[in-house]
């Protein structure tokens, strides 16, 4: 790692920035969490954006407000996170308040407490341990406890980490039904990096 990595939030401004831009500007960041058995941490290297009213893949489509996407409609930096499929995802609350956008974290590069996530996941390889965003939160130990915390402070936050060199961009992944929204080019990942989810 070339550059210094450093346990600490990152200030609340660099969550105000457009979902795009945010969505492009996590990769590479670190993303933390601290629990009683220890820290847990990877870079991120894959994110999807979802731009809310106007988009159909977004839980917050046509400014669709319930429990569940309740803490969308707060203001960039909360953290929300929901279940599918048994498996807790975890996102980023992004725009401006009662702008109900979001980044999705899809995938994290491991880095601190790797045996901790090895025991959590069952003790899988390396490569396969935080490539996807449900394995991503169970290796890290994020759950639906952590909905509405905010990530510029412990125990879950993003930190600074890694700028990559080159950035791959396309369409958003398991969102088949959502009309056009499917082929917006959404998805972000560092390029050539192994723990992409594909």
């Amino acid at each position: 790692m070339e550059q210094e990595v450093e346990f600490i939030p990152v200030e609340k401004s660099f969550f105000q920035q457009p979902t795009l831009q945010l969505a492009e500007s996590l990769l590479g960041c670190l993303l933390v969490k601290e629990t009683e058995e220890g820290t847990a941490a990877g870079f991120i290297v894959e994110t999807e954006a979802y731009k809310g009213p106007m988009d159909r893949a977004a839980h917050s489509f046509n400014n669709r407000r319930t429990k569940r996407t309740e803490i969308m409609f707060h203001d960039a930096g909360h953290v929300y996170t929901y279940v599918m499929h048994t498996h807790c995802l975890v996102n980023v609350v992004s725009a401006e308040k009662d702008i109900p956008e979001a980044v999705l974290i899809r995938a994290v590069e491991p880095y601190e407490g790797i045996d901790l996530m090895i025991e959590r996941r069952g003790g899988t390889s390396l490569k396969n341990l935080t490539s996807g965003p449900g394995k991503l939160t169970k290796a890290l130990g994020i759950t639906m406890e952590d909905y509405g915390r905010r990530f510029d402070e412990p125990p879950l936050y993003i930190g600074k980490g890694f700028t990559p060199k080159d950035i791959s961009t396309g369409p958003r992944i398991g969102i088949d039904n959502s009309g056009e929204a499917k082929d917006y080019p959404w998805r972000f990942w560092v390029t050539g990096n192994e723990f992409v989810s594909r």
